[in-house]
């Protein structure tokens, strides 16, 4: 996964400018991934993460899309 495709997720996640979502992944590694491209774009400025957490077989994330960038 692609910080761009990460985004183009939460995008579609969203209700109004809130997101939130949860993530499947397949392997330990992916989760790693996945938080740290979140991170990513929250220091991008386009998103502003509230909640990152990693479950069983998932990782939980919500937030706020940020519009005004990008």
């Amino acid at each position: 996964m692609s910080k761009e495709n990460l985004l183009k997720n939460l995008r579609l996640a969203t209700r109004g400018n809130f997101f939130i979502i949860d993530i499947k992944n397949s392997l330990e590694n992916d989760t790693n991934i996945i938080e740290k491209l979140a991170k990513e774009l929250e220091l991008d400025g386009l998103i502003k993460l509230k909640e990152c957490t990693q479950l069983e077989d998932s990782l939980f994330l919500s937030g706020i899309l940020k519009y005004a960038s990008k």
